[in-house]
């Protein structure tokens, strides 16, 4: 069973600390000056791409509906802030009441993103808006993250399977986000058995190399594993002398035997030779799986190879490279009062130094050329020229608080895997580049 596809609260009694403390002092500040209640705007979005990525991948957005209707200030919580004096008792008195009430709308889960894409709105009062930044950036940042990671391998496999196995590189909690996330990316199955319960993902594994050295010889090993787990098991052959492990695997599990994991030396070498001996051996059937500090580089150079699954595990959970997705969460617009009718103005950030903003609520759409592929992000505000209203991306997630969009992973899953089809073939190279997509702005009137 899928807990989060239900909606089931997180594994955490609250949400409400997982923020900054100038959260808090600017509420605070906000609700003495009556400002705290005036209707606003936020958009989540990204300046630029890391350094020669095509797109991005959005990854979180389930995750983040959880942690907006687990955002509560219980008692234990308002203690703390109490003690540590954190807010004055006017403040409290509010956050003891607080539950998020406005709405959100964003990108669906898996789609694709690019420079400036607002890949999620949030509107209601700045209060309650302010509150959920910190929270919403964590889950986004770090998930889509790891979704464009995963994205880029599971391009670079090209169909074949991919193992995420990076529980042991990164925090236990972060284990289980990059687990979902590299699975919505392209991955399918995981090592890490929360991951599996919480999200219904495969999981799979057999044995490591201390498993052999635990026995007098490596036959004594493999005999143990295949008398547990049966001939199609996966045996890890590069213990000691691989030739001499992959006669002793056949001769044990004989032709049945699954696969042969491989996860260290030339790769490319061994797989050849590995596939060569197999097949010497009656093992036609007998897959190659290989691991060993893979990224989506190293995927790509065994395009060629005899191998037939990876097993990813550092480069993946930390990104390959870039751990962040740089996303930033900043006020658009807002109204004058805090009357709710009151129409919205927009406001952005003005400074130098590559940190300006857009204002004003924002709508977003893809425009195809004539052969139905992306050619360019529109982001607009105002009315939506009619080429482009039934191309708009931005969906309703939750209104007034409560969440409207909940979707089993799959659904985002396979999202991502349609929208990425639809990008220019360029898109999935690995070469450094630019945004396969460029993103254009359509100013008109914001309205309120």
């Amino acid at each position: 069973m899928n807990t989060a596809d239900l909606g089931l609260p997180v594994d955490v009694p609250s949400t409400a600390l997982f923020t900054d403390h100038y959260e808090l002092t600017m509420l605070q500040a906000a609700l003495r000056a009556g400002t705290a209640e005036r209707r606003s705007v936020f958009e989540v979005f990204t300046r630029r791409l890391p350094d020669g990525r095509r797109y991005g991948v959005l990854a979180g957005t389930g995750r983040v509906l959880d942690a907006v209707e687990n955002f509560r200030f219980d008692p234990d919580v308002l203690g703390f802030l109490r003690e540590r004096r954190i807010v004055d008792e006017p403040t409290l008195r509010w956050l003891a009441d607080y539950r998020f009430r406005g709405d959100v709308w964003g990108y669906p889960e898996g789609e694709v993103y690019f420079p400036g894409s607002p890949v999620l709105r949030v509107e209601g009062s700045f209060g309650e808006c302010v509150l959920l930044e910190t929270v919403i950036l964590s889950i986004l940042n770090h998930d889509s993250a790891i979704a464009a990671a995963a994205s880029r391998m599971s391009s670079a496999a090209g169909g074949r399977p991919l193992i995420e196995m990076g529980a042991r590189r990164t925090h236990e909690l972060a284990a289980v986000a990059a687990s979902r996330a590299a699975y919505l990316g392209g991955f399918t199955s995981t090592s890490d058995l929360a991951a599996g319960f919480r999200y219904n993902i495969p999981t799979v594994g057999t044995s490591a190399h201390a498993f052999t050295l635990l026995h007098d010889r490596e036959r004594d090993a493999f005999r143990a594993q295949v008398d547990s787990l049966g001939r199609d098991t996966t045996l890890l052959v590069d213990t000691y002398d691989v030739a001499e492990a992959v006669r002793a695997a056949v001769e044990v599990a004989g032709p049945e035997l699954g696969a042969v994991r491989i996860d260290s030396g030339d790769l490319l070498l061994v797989a050849h030779r590995v596939r060569q001996q197999l097949d010497a051996l009656g093992a036609r059937d007998t897959k190659i799986i290989v691991t060993s500090d893979l990224d989506e580089y190293a995927i790509a150079s065994l395009a060629a190879s005899p191998v037939d699954a990876y097993g990813v595990g550092t480069q993946l959970v930390t990104g390959s490279g870039h751990p962040t997705a740089s996303m930033v969460y900043k006020l658009v617009a807002r109204a004058t009062t805090a009357d709710p009718d009151a129409p919205l103005v927009p406001v952005a950030k003005r400074s130098t130094g590559g940190k300006t903003s857009v204002g004003g609520r924002k709508w977003a759409a893809r425009r195809l050329d004539a052969d139905g592929v992306a050619e360019a992000e529109v982001v607009g505000t105002g009315p939506v020229p009619a080429g482009l209203a039934d191309r708009q991306l931005l969906v309703q997630l939750v209104k007034g608080g409560e969440v409207v969009a909940r979707e089993p992973l799959d659904a985002a899953r396979d999202r991502h895997t349609a929208a990425r089809a639809n990008l220019p073939l360029s898109a999935t190279q690995l070469s450094r580049g630019e945004p396969v997509l460029p993103t254009e702005y359509a100013h008109g009137r914001s309205g309120s």
